[in-house]
Protein backbone atom coordinates (compact mmCIF):
# COMPACT_ATOMS: atom_id res chain seq x y z
CA UNK A 1 0.00 0.00 0.00
CA UNK A 2 1.47 3.68 -0.95
CA UNK A 3 0.14 5.69 1.68
CA UNK A 4 0.26 8.75 -1.21
CA UNK A 5 -1.55 6.86 -3.84
CA UNK A 6 -4.02 4.65 -2.12
CA UNK A 7 -7.13 5.56 -0.35
CA UNK A 8 -6.28 4.32 3.61
CA UNK A 9 -7.59 7.16 5.53
CA UNK A 10 -11.49 6.88 7.34
CA UNK A 11 -13.05 10.28 7.02
CA UNK A 12 -16.73 11.91 7.20
CA UNK A 13 -18.12 14.16 4.40
CA UNK A 14 -20.26 16.59 4.25
CA UNK A 15 -23.26 14.50 3.95
CA UNK A 16 -22.66 12.67 6.57
CA UNK A 17 -21.06 9.50 4.73
CA UNK A 18 -18.14 7.87 5.76
CA UNK A 19 -15.06 6.36 3.35
CA UNK A 20 -11.43 6.77 3.29
CA UNK A 21 -9.30 8.66 1.22
CA UNK A 22 -5.73 9.20 0.22
CA UNK A 23 -4.71 11.90 1.19
CA UNK A 24 -4.46 14.38 -1.61
CA UNK A 25 -8.33 13.74 -1.41
CA UNK A 26 -8.49 16.45 1.61
CA UNK A 27 -8.69 18.68 -1.26
CA UNK A 28 -12.12 17.65 -2.74
CA UNK A 29 -14.85 20.61 -2.97
CA UNK A 30 -17.42 18.46 -4.19
CA UNK A 31 -19.11 16.84 -1.02
CA UNK A 32 -15.84 17.75 0.82
CA UNK A 33 -14.39 16.20 3.44
CA UNK A 34 -15.25 17.15 7.15
CA UNK A 35 -13.47 15.58 9.58
CA UNK A 36 -10.88 12.27 10.56
CA UNK A 37 -12.93 9.45 11.68
CA UNK A 38 -10.07 7.21 13.47
CA UNK A 39 -11.07 3.94 15.18
CA UNK A 40 -9.14 5.45 18.35
CA UNK A 41 -8.47 9.06 19.62
CA UNK A 42 -4.59 8.88 19.93
CA UNK A 43 -4.88 7.59 16.12
CA UNK A 44 -6.91 10.52 15.60
CA UNK A 45 -4.41 13.46 16.81
CA UNK A 46 -2.21 11.38 14.92
CA UNK A 47 -4.04 11.28 11.61
CA UNK A 48 -4.40 15.38 11.93
CA UNK A 49 -0.22 15.33 12.20
CA UNK A 50 0.52 13.00 9.60
CA UNK A 51 -1.87 15.61 7.04
CA UNK A 52 -0.38 18.47 8.98
CA UNK A 53 3.08 17.42 8.45
CA UNK A 54 2.31 16.43 4.42
CA UNK A 55 1.01 19.62 3.84
CA UNK A 56 3.78 21.57 5.79
CA UNK A 57 6.44 19.16 4.00
CA UNK A 58 4.85 19.08 0.14
CA UNK A 59 3.19 22.96 -0.05
CA UNK A 60 4.48 25.25 2.18
CA UNK A 61 3.12 28.85 1.64
CA UNK A 62 5.60 31.25 1.48
CA UNK A 63 4.21 34.00 3.96
CA UNK A 64 0.94 35.22 4.91
CA UNK A 65 -0.70 36.68 1.93
CA UNK A 66 0.23 33.28 0.24
CA UNK A 67 -1.30 31.11 3.16
CA UNK A 68 -4.54 33.56 3.87
CA UNK A 69 -5.30 32.81 0.21
CA UNK A 70 -5.12 29.19 -0.12
CA UNK A 71 -7.37 29.04 3.12
CA UNK A 72 -9.65 30.70 1.53
CA UNK A 73 -9.68 29.03 -1.71
CA UNK A 74 -8.05 25.40 -1.96
CA UNK A 75 -5.78 24.27 -4.09
CA UNK A 76 -7.26 21.92 -6.82
CA UNK A 77 -7.12 18.31 -5.93
CA UNK A 78 -4.73 18.09 -8.98
CA UNK A 79 -2.41 20.28 -7.61
CA UNK A 80 -2.37 18.68 -4.37
CA UNK A 81 -1.90 15.11 -5.84
CA UNK A 82 1.16 16.65 -7.35
CA UNK A 83 2.91 17.65 -4.85
CA UNK A 84 1.95 14.49 -2.43
CA UNK A 85 3.44 12.38 -5.62
CA UNK A 86 6.65 14.06 -5.39
CA UNK A 87 7.37 12.17 -2.08
CA UNK A 88 5.29 9.40 -2.90
CA UNK A 89 8.53 7.07 -3.13
CA UNK A 90 8.72 7.46 0.69
CA UNK A 91 5.39 6.25 1.76
CA UNK A 92 5.73 2.70 0.72
CA UNK A 93 4.24 1.02 4.09
CA UNK A 94 6.06 -2.56 3.42
CA UNK A 95 9.14 -3.28 0.63
CA UNK A 96 11.52 -6.01 0.74
CA UNK A 97 14.58 -5.41 3.39
CA UNK A 98 16.70 -2.91 2.07
CA UNK A 99 14.06 -0.84 0.08
CA UNK A 100 12.29 2.14 2.10
CA UNK A 101 9.05 1.28 4.10
CA UNK A 102 6.92 4.25 5.78
CA UNK A 103 8.85 4.97 9.22
CA UNK A 104 10.62 1.72 9.29
CA UNK A 105 13.90 0.57 9.16
CA UNK A 106 15.87 0.45 6.23
CA UNK A 107 18.36 -2.12 6.78
CA UNK A 108 16.52 -4.16 9.37
CA UNK A 109 16.46 -8.17 8.53
CA UNK A 110 16.62 -9.20 11.98
CA UNK A 111 15.50 -8.52 15.69
CA UNK A 112 13.24 -9.17 18.47
CA UNK A 113 9.51 -10.89 16.91
CA UNK A 114 6.47 -8.84 18.39
CA UNK A 115 2.53 -8.80 18.21
CA UNK A 116 1.11 -6.32 16.47
CA UNK A 117 -0.62 -4.74 19.63
CA UNK A 118 2.51 -3.88 21.10
CA UNK A 119 2.73 -0.77 18.93
CA UNK A 120 -0.51 0.37 20.85
CA UNK A 121 1.49 2.98 23.46
CA UNK A 122 -0.95 1.42 25.98
CA UNK A 123 -0.69 -2.57 25.73
CA UNK A 124 0.55 -4.11 28.62
CA UNK A 125 4.15 -5.39 28.32
CA UNK A 126 5.26 -9.06 28.02
CA UNK A 127 6.25 -8.85 32.44
CA UNK A 128 2.38 -7.70 32.80
CA UNK A 129 1.01 -9.95 30.53
CA UNK A 130 2.94 -12.88 31.71
CA UNK A 131 2.36 -12.11 35.10
CA UNK A 132 -1.47 -11.57 34.39
CA UNK A 133 -0.96 -8.32 36.24
CA UNK A 134 -3.11 -6.60 33.06
CA UNK A 135 -5.96 -5.68 35.12
CA UNK A 136 -7.12 -2.46 33.95
CA UNK A 137 -5.85 -3.25 29.75
CA UNK A 138 -6.18 -6.31 29.14
CA UNK A 139 -3.80 -7.89 26.41
CA UNK A 140 -4.98 -10.07 24.06
CA UNK A 141 -7.79 -8.11 22.31
CA UNK A 142 -5.96 -7.21 19.28
CA UNK A 143 -4.46 -10.12 17.34
CA UNK A 144 -4.52 -8.67 13.51
CA UNK A 145 -4.56 -5.28 12.36
CA UNK A 146 -5.44 -3.97 8.55
CA UNK A 147 -3.13 -1.93 6.61
CA UNK A 148 -4.56 0.95 7.64
CA UNK A 149 -5.29 0.79 11.15
CA UNK A 150 -1.72 -0.27 11.40
CA UNK A 151 -0.07 2.43 9.68
CA UNK A 152 -1.98 4.61 11.89
CA UNK A 153 -0.35 2.61 15.00
CA UNK A 154 3.15 2.96 13.51
CA UNK A 155 2.95 6.73 13.21
CA UNK A 156 1.33 7.33 16.51
CA UNK A 157 3.82 5.08 18.42
CA UNK A 158 6.96 7.10 16.65
CA UNK A 159 5.53 10.49 17.22
CA UNK A 160 4.27 9.68 20.78
CA UNK A 161 7.30 7.57 21.71
CA UNK A 162 7.42 6.78 25.01
CA UNK A 163 10.34 5.23 27.31
CA UNK A 164 10.73 2.04 25.79
CA UNK A 165 13.70 0.09 28.14
CA UNK A 166 17.34 -0.20 27.48
CA UNK A 167 18.00 1.22 24.10
CA UNK A 168 14.44 1.75 22.74
CA UNK A 169 14.07 5.54 22.16
CA UNK A 170 11.30 8.67 22.89
CA UNK A 171 10.03 10.81 20.15
CA UNK A 172 11.87 13.72 19.04
CA UNK A 173 9.57 15.65 21.13
CA UNK A 174 10.26 13.85 24.55
CA UNK A 175 7.27 10.64 25.33
CA UNK A 176 3.89 11.28 25.20
CA UNK A 177 4.13 15.23 24.20
CA UNK A 178 1.25 17.29 24.50
CA UNK A 179 -0.09 18.83 21.30
CA UNK A 180 -2.05 21.79 20.48
CA UNK A 181 -4.43 22.14 17.19
CA UNK A 182 -5.56 25.44 16.59
CA UNK A 183 -9.53 24.30 15.06
CA UNK A 184 -12.30 26.43 13.58
CA UNK A 185 -15.38 26.38 15.58
CA UNK A 186 -18.43 24.25 13.55
CA UNK A 187 -18.53 22.55 10.65
CA UNK A 188 -15.86 23.58 7.85
CA UNK A 189 -14.17 21.78 5.80
CA UNK A 190 -10.59 19.33 6.71
CA UNK A 191 -8.69 21.02 4.65
CA UNK A 192 -9.06 24.42 6.99
CA UNK A 193 -8.78 22.57 10.21
CA UNK A 194 -5.65 21.44 8.38
CA UNK A 195 -4.00 24.49 7.14
CA UNK A 196 -4.76 26.55 10.01
CA UNK A 197 -2.02 24.43 11.85
CA UNK A 198 0.67 24.81 8.69
CA UNK A 199 2.95 27.53 9.64
CA UNK A 200 2.17 31.11 7.49
CA UNK A 201 5.75 31.26 6.98
CA UNK A 202 6.67 27.71 5.29
CA UNK A 203 10.32 28.37 4.44
CA UNK A 204 11.46 28.85 7.85
CA UNK A 205 11.71 25.28 7.81
CA UNK A 206 12.96 24.13 5.06
CA UNK A 207 15.86 26.39 5.44
CA UNK A 208 18.19 24.30 5.85
CA UNK A 209 22.19 23.24 5.27
CA UNK A 210 20.58 19.28 4.61
CA UNK A 211 18.35 19.66 1.61
CA UNK A 212 18.44 15.89 1.13
CA UNK A 213 15.06 14.23 1.03
CA UNK A 214 16.55 11.42 3.62
CA UNK A 215 16.97 14.08 6.20
CA UNK A 216 13.24 15.02 5.87
CA UNK A 217 12.89 11.73 5.56
CA UNK A 218 14.68 9.35 7.80
CA UNK A 219 13.89 6.25 6.71
CA UNK A 220 15.32 6.74 3.07
CA UNK A 221 18.79 5.66 4.67
CA UNK A 222 20.51 3.80 7.09
CA UNK A 223 19.53 4.12 10.71
CA UNK A 224 21.40 6.56 12.57
CA UNK A 225 21.78 4.07 15.69
CA UNK A 226 22.32 5.08 19.03
CA UNK A 227 24.86 2.37 20.51
CA UNK A 228 28.68 3.21 21.23
CA UNK A 229 29.60 3.55 17.67
CA UNK A 230 26.34 6.23 16.91
CA UNK A 231 25.50 10.09 17.62
CA UNK A 232 22.56 11.58 18.61
CA UNK A 233 20.58 13.57 15.82
CA UNK A 234 19.85 17.72 16.60
CA UNK A 235 18.67 20.02 14.95
CA UNK A 236 21.79 20.75 13.26
CA UNK A 237 22.43 17.55 12.18
CA UNK A 238 19.43 17.05 9.67
CA UNK A 239 16.84 18.91 8.29
CA UNK A 240 14.24 20.83 10.78
CA UNK A 241 11.17 19.29 8.55
CA UNK A 242 12.21 15.86 9.94
CA UNK A 243 10.20 17.08 13.24
CA UNK A 244 7.13 15.78 11.76
CA UNK A 245 8.50 12.61 10.59
CA UNK A 246 10.69 11.64 14.03
CA UNK A 247 11.89 7.63 13.72
CA UNK A 248 13.11 6.78 17.63
CA UNK A 249 12.16 3.60 16.91
CA UNK A 250 13.84 0.73 14.68
CA UNK A 251 10.47 -1.36 13.18
CA UNK A 252 9.69 -3.38 10.72
CA UNK A 253 6.08 -4.53 9.72
CA UNK A 254 5.99 -8.14 8.82
CA UNK A 255 2.83 -9.14 6.74
CA UNK A 256 0.87 -12.12 7.86
CA UNK A 257 -0.18 -13.28 4.12
CA UNK A 258 -3.74 -13.92 6.10
CA UNK A 259 -6.95 -12.66 4.88
CA UNK A 260 -9.23 -11.51 7.82
CA UNK A 261 -11.08 -9.06 10.20
CA UNK A 262 -9.11 -6.63 11.73
CA UNK A 263 -9.60 -5.99 15.49
CA UNK A 264 -9.40 -2.24 15.65
CA UNK A 265 -11.59 -1.23 12.45
CA UNK A 266 -13.45 -4.23 11.87
CA UNK A 267 -12.45 -3.97 7.77
CA UNK A 268 -11.45 -7.47 6.22
CA UNK A 269 -7.44 -7.18 4.31
CA UNK A 270 -4.64 -8.66 4.61
CA UNK A 271 -3.55 -8.21 8.36
CA UNK A 272 -0.79 -7.51 10.25
CA UNK A 273 0.19 -9.56 12.79
CA UNK A 274 3.66 -9.29 13.93
CA UNK A 275 6.35 -6.90 13.45
CA UNK A 276 10.57 -6.69 14.32
CA UNK A 277 12.20 -4.45 16.46
CA UNK A 278 15.22 -3.96 17.40
CA UNK A 279 16.68 -0.95 20.14
CA UNK A 280 19.25 1.77 19.63
CA UNK A 281 17.33 3.44 17.36
CA UNK A 282 17.40 7.35 16.27
CA UNK A 283 18.50 9.83 19.73
CA UNK A 284 17.13 12.87 18.97
CA UNK A 285 18.45 15.19 21.06
CA UNK A 286 19.55 19.29 21.23
CA UNK A 287 17.51 22.04 21.09
CA UNK A 288 14.12 20.79 19.15
CA UNK A 289 11.19 22.87 18.89
CA UNK A 290 8.14 20.66 17.44
CA UNK A 291 5.53 23.33 15.99
CA UNK A 292 2.68 21.68 17.02
CA UNK A 293 3.52 21.50 20.80
CA UNK A 294 3.77 23.70 23.60
CA UNK A 295 7.52 24.01 25.66
CA UNK A 296 8.89 24.77 28.66
CA UNK A 297 11.92 27.28 28.53
CA UNK A 298 14.21 27.57 31.86
CA UNK A 299 13.36 30.85 33.20
CA UNK A 300 16.37 30.95 35.87
CA UNK A 301 18.78 28.99 33.17
CA UNK A 302 18.17 30.15 29.57
CA UNK A 303 20.54 28.45 28.11
CA UNK A 304 18.92 25.19 28.78
CA UNK A 305 16.98 23.23 26.37
CA UNK A 306 13.36 23.83 26.46
CA UNK A 307 11.36 20.52 27.65
CA UNK A 308 8.04 19.61 25.58
CA UNK A 309 4.85 19.46 27.68
CA UNK A 310 3.29 16.42 28.39
CA UNK A 311 0.29 15.12 29.24
CA UNK A 312 -0.24 15.36 33.34
CA UNK A 313 -2.02 14.00 35.94
CA UNK A 314 -5.81 15.59 36.41
CA UNK A 315 -5.89 16.93 32.84
CA UNK A 316 -5.76 20.74 31.50
CA UNK A 317 -7.45 24.03 32.62
CA UNK A 318 -7.62 27.49 32.71
CA UNK A 319 -4.67 26.90 34.91
CA UNK A 320 -2.65 26.02 31.77
CA UNK A 321 -3.91 28.32 29.36
CA UNK A 322 -1.78 30.88 29.41
CA UNK A 323 1.33 28.86 28.53
CA UNK A 324 -0.85 26.79 26.23
CA UNK A 325 -1.62 30.25 24.22
CA UNK A 326 1.18 32.60 25.12
CA UNK A 327 3.71 32.41 27.05
CA UNK A 328 3.50 31.84 31.26
CA UNK A 329 5.56 33.83 32.66
CA UNK A 330 5.79 32.11 36.40
CA UNK A 331 6.70 28.85 34.58
CA UNK A 332 8.43 29.79 31.18
CA UNK A 333 5.53 27.55 29.17
CA UNK A 334 5.51 28.94 25.89
CA UNK A 335 2.76 28.30 23.55
CA UNK A 336 3.62 26.15 20.31
CA UNK A 337 4.66 27.95 16.95
CA UNK A 338 1.30 27.36 15.12
CA UNK A 339 -0.49 29.14 18.06
CA UNK A 340 2.24 32.28 18.08
CA UNK A 341 1.94 32.09 14.82
CA UNK A 342 -2.06 31.98 14.34
CA UNK A 343 -1.64 35.61 16.56
CA UNK A 344 1.18 36.96 14.99
CA UNK A 345 1.22 36.13 11.22
CA UNK A 346 -2.90 35.08 10.45
CA UNK A 347 -4.88 37.45 12.26
CA UNK A 348 -8.04 35.54 11.16
CA UNK A 349 -11.40 37.37 12.83
CA UNK A 350 -13.49 34.28 13.38
CA UNK A 351 -14.39 31.97 16.29
CA UNK A 352 -11.55 29.25 16.96
CA UNK A 353 -10.22 27.43 19.91
CA UNK A 354 -7.66 25.36 21.04
CA UNK A 355 -7.56 21.37 20.40
CA UNK A 356 -5.26 19.80 23.31
CA UNK A 357 -4.35 16.44 23.14
CA UNK A 358 -1.47 13.63 24.48
CA UNK A 359 -0.89 11.29 27.01
CA UNK A 360 -0.11 11.05 30.48
CA UNK A 361 2.75 8.43 30.66
CA UNK A 362 4.74 7.31 34.04
CA UNK A 363 8.08 6.02 32.10
CA UNK A 364 6.57 3.18 29.88
CA UNK A 365 2.81 2.98 31.08
CA UNK A 366 0.60 5.08 29.45
CA UNK A 367 -2.49 6.17 32.32
CA UNK A 368 -4.37 8.46 30.59
CA UNK A 369 -5.21 9.43 27.23
CA UNK A 370 -6.37 13.40 27.40
CA UNK A 371 -8.36 15.55 25.04
CA UNK A 372 -9.01 19.00 25.89
CA UNK A 373 -10.70 21.86 24.25
CA UNK A 374 -10.03 25.22 25.58
CA UNK A 375 -10.94 28.79 24.24
CA UNK A 376 -8.99 31.01 21.92
CA UNK A 377 -9.53 35.01 21.83
CA UNK A 378 -9.26 36.80 18.70
CA UNK A 379 -7.36 40.64 19.02
CA UNK A 380 -4.88 42.50 17.08
CA UNK A 381 -1.61 41.21 17.10
CA UNK A 382 -0.19 44.14 18.76
CA UNK A 383 -2.37 44.08 21.97
CA UNK A 384 -1.27 40.77 22.71
CA UNK A 385 1.31 41.24 24.62
CA UNK A 386 -0.45 43.79 26.61
CA UNK A 387 -3.10 41.48 27.00
CA UNK A 388 -0.58 38.77 28.30
CA UNK A 389 0.37 40.84 31.28
CA UNK A 390 -3.17 41.81 32.42
CA UNK A 391 -3.91 37.94 32.27
CA UNK A 392 -0.41 37.01 33.78
CA UNK A 393 -1.83 38.60 37.15
CA UNK A 394 -5.56 36.86 37.24
CA UNK A 395 -3.43 33.32 37.17
CA UNK A 396 -0.40 33.90 39.51
CA UNK A 397 -3.02 34.83 41.62
CA UNK A 398 -5.10 32.08 41.46
CA UNK A 399 -2.06 29.62 41.23
CA UNK A 400 -0.96 31.23 44.81
CA UNK A 401 -4.37 30.59 46.33
CA UNK A 402 -4.44 27.20 45.14
CA UNK A 403 -2.10 25.20 47.81
CA UNK A 404 -3.34 27.93 50.73
CA UNK A 405 -6.72 26.73 50.36
CA UNK A 406 -5.70 22.64 50.58
CA UNK A 407 -2.98 23.29 53.48
CA UNK A 408 -6.13 25.03 55.53
CA UNK A 409 -8.18 22.32 54.48
CA UNK A 410 -5.75 19.77 56.00
CA UNK A 411 -5.05 21.84 59.07
CA UNK A 412 -9.04 21.47 59.60
CA UNK A 413 -8.64 18.00 59.35
CA UNK A 414 -5.92 16.76 61.04
CA UNK A 415 -4.44 17.37 64.17
CA UNK A 416 -0.78 17.30 62.47
CA UNK A 417 -1.31 17.65 59.08
CA UNK A 418 2.10 17.54 58.04
CA UNK A 419 2.05 14.25 58.40
CA UNK A 420 -1.49 13.11 56.80
CA UNK A 421 -1.11 11.12 53.69
CA UNK A 422 -3.09 10.31 51.01
CA UNK A 423 -4.54 12.43 47.86
CA UNK A 424 -6.58 15.47 48.05
CA UNK A 425 -6.07 16.72 44.51
CA UNK A 426 -9.74 16.56 44.48
CA UNK A 427 -9.78 20.05 46.21
CA UNK A 428 -7.38 21.40 43.42
CA UNK A 429 -9.54 20.27 41.14
CA UNK A 430 -12.75 21.47 42.39
CA UNK A 431 -11.17 24.82 42.63
CA UNK A 432 -10.20 25.09 38.97
CA UNK A 433 -13.39 23.90 37.70
CA UNK A 434 -15.47 26.40 40.45
CA UNK A 435 -13.51 29.48 39.29
CA UNK A 436 -12.68 28.74 35.39
CA UNK A 437 -16.27 29.98 34.29
CA UNK A 438 -15.74 33.44 35.30
CA UNK A 439 -12.14 33.38 34.60
CA UNK A 440 -12.57 33.00 30.61
CA UNK A 441 -15.25 36.16 31.08
CA UNK A 442 -12.87 37.98 32.51
CA UNK A 443 -10.16 37.39 29.76
CA UNK A 444 -12.96 37.81 27.12
CA UNK A 445 -13.97 41.30 28.62
CA UNK A 446 -9.97 42.13 28.81
CA UNK A 447 -9.86 41.09 24.99
CA UNK A 448 -12.58 43.47 24.07
CA UNK A 449 -10.93 46.31 26.10
CA UNK A 450 -7.74 46.16 24.83
CA UNK A 451 -8.42 48.11 21.67
CA UNK A 452 -9.23 51.02 23.73
CA UNK A 453 -7.25 50.92 27.40
CA UNK A 454 -3.67 50.83 27.79
CA UNK A 455 -4.33 49.16 31.64
CA UNK A 456 -6.66 46.62 32.41
CA UNK A 457 -10.36 47.92 33.19
CA UNK A 458 -9.91 47.98 37.16
CA UNK A 459 -13.85 46.32 37.49
CA UNK A 460 -11.87 43.04 36.05
CA UNK A 461 -9.25 42.95 38.90
CA UNK A 462 -11.98 43.84 41.50
CA UNK A 463 -14.42 40.55 40.39
CA UNK A 464 -11.79 38.15 39.83
CA UNK A 465 -10.71 39.52 43.55
CA UNK A 466 -14.15 38.57 44.78
CA UNK A 467 -14.54 35.24 42.44
CA UNK A 468 -11.15 33.90 44.57
CA UNK A 469 -12.07 35.40 47.92
CA UNK A 470 -15.80 33.81 47.94
CA UNK A 471 -14.26 30.40 46.55
CA UNK A 472 -11.78 29.59 48.92
CA UNK A 473 -14.63 30.43 51.56
CA UNK A 474 -17.09 28.26 49.99
CA UNK A 475 -14.54 25.08 48.78
CA UNK A 476 -13.43 25.64 52.82
CA UNK A 477 -17.01 25.28 54.56
CA UNK A 478 -17.64 22.38 52.02
CA UNK A 479 -14.89 20.59 52.95
CA UNK A 480 -13.53 21.10 56.43
CA UNK A 481 -16.60 19.23 57.86
CA UNK A 482 -16.34 16.50 56.27
CA UNK A 483 -14.42 13.92 58.47
CA UNK A 484 -15.41 11.19 61.12
CA UNK A 485 -17.27 12.49 63.91
CA UNK A 486 -14.49 11.34 66.49
CA UNK A 487 -12.40 13.66 64.31
CA UNK A 488 -13.93 16.81 64.09
CA UNK A 489 -12.68 19.85 65.96
CA UNK A 490 -14.39 22.78 65.64
CA UNK A 491 -12.34 24.68 67.91
CA UNK A 492 -9.30 23.43 64.87
CA UNK A 493 -11.61 24.11 61.85
CA UNK A 494 -12.14 27.82 63.24
CA UNK A 495 -8.83 28.59 63.49
CA UNK A 496 -7.82 26.62 59.85
CA UNK A 497 -10.36 28.87 58.54
CA UNK A 498 -9.34 32.17 60.41
CA UNK A 499 -5.61 31.22 59.12
CA UNK A 500 -7.59 30.70 55.85
CA UNK A 501 -8.87 34.22 55.11
CA UNK A 502 -5.92 35.63 56.63
CA UNK A 503 -2.78 34.57 54.59
CA UNK A 504 -5.08 34.68 51.23
CA UNK A 505 -5.68 38.76 52.14
CA UNK A 506 -2.00 38.69 52.64
CA UNK A 507 -0.72 36.74 49.24
CA UNK A 508 1.23 39.84 47.69
CA UNK A 509 -0.42 38.57 44.20
CA UNK A 510 -3.78 39.30 45.54
CA UNK A 511 -2.97 42.63 47.36
CA UNK A 512 -1.68 43.19 43.31
CA UNK A 513 -5.17 42.31 42.12
CA UNK A 514 -6.91 44.46 45.21
CA UNK A 515 -4.63 47.56 44.24
CA UNK A 516 -6.06 47.75 40.73
CA UNK A 517 -9.16 47.23 41.15
CA UNK A 518 -8.64 50.48 42.64
CA UNK A 519 -7.54 52.60 39.63
CA UNK A 520 -9.32 55.36 38.33
CA UNK A 521 -10.98 54.96 34.98
CA UNK A 522 -8.75 58.34 34.15
CA UNK A 523 -5.97 56.18 35.17
CA UNK A 524 -6.59 53.23 32.54
CA UNK A 525 -7.86 55.29 29.54
CA UNK A 526 -5.26 56.05 26.70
Amino acid sequence: MNLIHDQWIPVVREDGTQCRIAPWQIAETDNPVVEVAAPRPDFQGGLYQFLIGLLQTCVPPTDGDEWEERYEDIPSVDTLKAAFSKVSAAFELTSDVGKPAFLQDLDMSDGEDKDIATLLIEAPGENTTKNNADFFIKGGLVNGMCSCCATQALFTLQTNAPSGGAGHRVGLRGGGPLTTLVMPVGEVSLWNKLWLNVLADGTRLSDSDHTGIEHIFPWLAATRVSDKTGAPVTPETTNPLQMYWGMPRRIRLVASGEEGRGDLCGDESELFKQFKMKNYGVNYDGAWVHPLTPYRFDIKKPDSLPLSLKGQKGGLSYRNWLGLVFTDADNGDSAASVVRDFYEEKGLREPLHLWCFGFDMDNMKARCWYDHTLPLFNMSSKNTRKVQGWIQHLLTAAKDTAPLLRKQIKAAWYRSPENASGDISFIDTEYWQSTEPEFYLIVGKMVAASDDYDLAPPELYRRWYRVLAKTVENLFDQYALKTSVEDLDLQRVIIARSQLMKFFYKKKTIQLLKEKGQATKEAVSE
